[in-house]
């Protein structure tokens, strides 16, 4: 998934503090729950790409919706399913 914060360059500071705290404390949520496994920042860019996984869509736009940010995020979801190439072992999959 690819998520771009698109926060407005006039927008209150101290709401952006307290947006980025909360924002941090439900991604350990996530992350303790297994929904969200793994998070790379994008360089530059108030983004990242990240591993989500989610029993289905209703599951993963709910984990997604409480994002605090979420009123302010770009989201693109990339959908996987296993390949049968994949060189990873089985025990990965």
């Amino acid at each position: 998934m690819h998520i771009e914060v698109r926060w407005p360059s006039d927008g209150d500071a101290a709401e952006l503090t307290r947006l980025t705290a909360a924002e941090h404390d439900r991604a350990v949520a996530l992350a303790a729950e297994g929904t969200l496994r793994r998070l790379w920042r994008i360089p530059g860019q108030h983004a990242n790409w990240g591993l989500w996984e989610a029993s289905d869509a209703t599951v993963l736009h709910k984990a997604i919706s409480s994002l605090p940010f979420f009123p302010w995020l770009a989201v693109t979801v990339h959908p996987l399913a296993l390949h049968p190439n994949d060189p990873a072992p089985a025990a990965a999959r």
